[in-house]
């Protein structure tokens, strides 16, 4: 898994830079090691394939043997590690976490939605032992594994409805670094696929051995992960301006539902060629027993046009079951965890629609915090990122 008190460096060879796309990511390469096709084309070519798959009259649960056989490393089952770790691997959170302490807020002065949001944040602060926190760690180390299964896709033509793919499951392990305000370093390795993803406050990127590295548009927002259970801090300025919705019931507990969501300026920052990002919300549940966040999901909506002026919605929608909180150091941390996402695919017009499931289940093995000699240059990104960054910077 890698020391606590040293990272290995990471040296990139060049790749053909083009940006993030948040979702389903599905690039391929061909034997020049050039890419073919953009992002999205790939996808609707992957989805094309499994809707023109013979089937019998009975629709069967699995995939033809020519697609999926016993063979682990099958063109298919490939396709859907892929998948798997183009949308579970590193998603982003919707909206920027401010380096700025929570303010007191003058409660006559906003809508009772957003002071009651407050109220419930700094009662999931003091439940998380930050509140007792007079100097805030300088950086963390977390290490953990991760079970990915494989996707589950169910094609309907409006008129019947059929359901594909396998559920092998694929053993995997994390590395990730963090420091304050906003760099991250994550290296996350799946079934034989490494993914390295990391920001250094001003710019996020990812490499994926399949498409090289990338850079995310927009404005700099945290990774997923660590919102997720592992720093009670950045989780509640991410939620400083949320809405209350609300209770729910999340399994056993009584719950308070928080919503954030992105401002249609920060999401058509996003935008790239024929995808446009429609809009990017994110709900947190707290627990009205312990104060503790145990439930969080996203929904993020995207319109895809093609040359066919054929539009095709994605909306991938990631849930996860945050638990097993243990005290380090004085901070409650979640030690593990399980996602379910769900990319759903359907047009404006017509009935077919595609539905692909994935699960992630993860433990936290190690939390370390104030790593000794853990720097700003630990978070450099590639040199071809910040090459590209400065010629398109003014």
């Amino acid at each position: 898994m890698g020391s606590r008190s040293r990272r290995q460096l990471q040296r990139w060879c060049p790749q053909p830079l083009t940006p993030l796309m948040e979702g389903p990511d599905f690039g391929m390469e061909d034997h020049d090691c050039n890419k073919k096709e953009t992002s999205w084309e790939v996808i609707r070519e992957w989805f094309k394939i499994h809707r023109t798959v013979p089937v019998d009259n009975s629709f069967s649960s699995s995939m033809p043997s020519s697609l999926y056989g016993p063979n682990s490393s099958s063109p298919a089952k490939m396709q859907d590690l892929r998948l798997l770790l183009g949308v579970l691997g590193c998603p982003l959170g919707p909206i920027p976490i401010s380096d700025k302490p929570i303010s007191h807020l003058h409660i006559k002065d906003i809508p009772l939605e957003t002071s009651t949001a407050y109220y419930i944040i700094q009662q999931y602060l003091a439940a998380a032992g930050c509140s007792k926190q007079q100097s805030l760690a300088k950086n963390m180390y977390t290490s953990g594994t991760v079970k990915l299964v494989r996707c589950e896709t169910e094609i309907s033509t409006g008129k019947s409805v059929r359901t594909m793919g396998s559920r092998s499951a694929e053993n995997g392990c994390f590395v990730l670094w963090r420091m304050s305000p906003g760099m991250w370093s994550l290296e996350l390795s799946v079934g034989g696929h490494k993914v390295v993803a990391g920001s250094d406050g001003k710019i996020v990127w990812r490499h994926t051995p399949w498409l090289g590295t990338h850079a995310a548009k927009g404005p700099q927002r945290p990774l997923r992960r660590i919102i997720q259970g592992l720093d009670p801090k950045s989780t509640a300025s991410l939620f400083a301006k949320a809405q209350c919705l609300g209770e729910k019931r999340i399994g056993e507990d009584d719950c308070f539902v928080l919503k954030v969501a992105a401002d249609r300026a920060a999401v058509m920052e996003r935008n790239e060629g024929p995808a446009e990002v429609i809009r990017h919300v994110l709900y947190g549940y707290f627990s009205q027993k312990s104060g503790l966040l145990i439930y969080m999901e996203d929904s993020h909506l995207t319109r895809v046009h093609s040359e066919e002026n054929d539009t095709v919605y994605w909306e991938t929608t990631i849930g996860s079951s945050i638990g097993d909180y243990r005290d380090v150091d004085g901070v409650m941390i979640a030690h593990q965890g399980r996602t379910v996402a769900t990319v759903f695919r359907f047009g404006e017009t017509s009935m077919q629609h595609t539905r692909t499931k994935m699960e992630e289940m993860w433990t936290i093995h190690d939390v370390v915090f104030n790593v000794p000699g853990l720097s700003g240059d630990s978070f450099i990104p590639p040199a071809d990122i910040l090459d590209t960054a400065q010629a398109v910077s003014p």
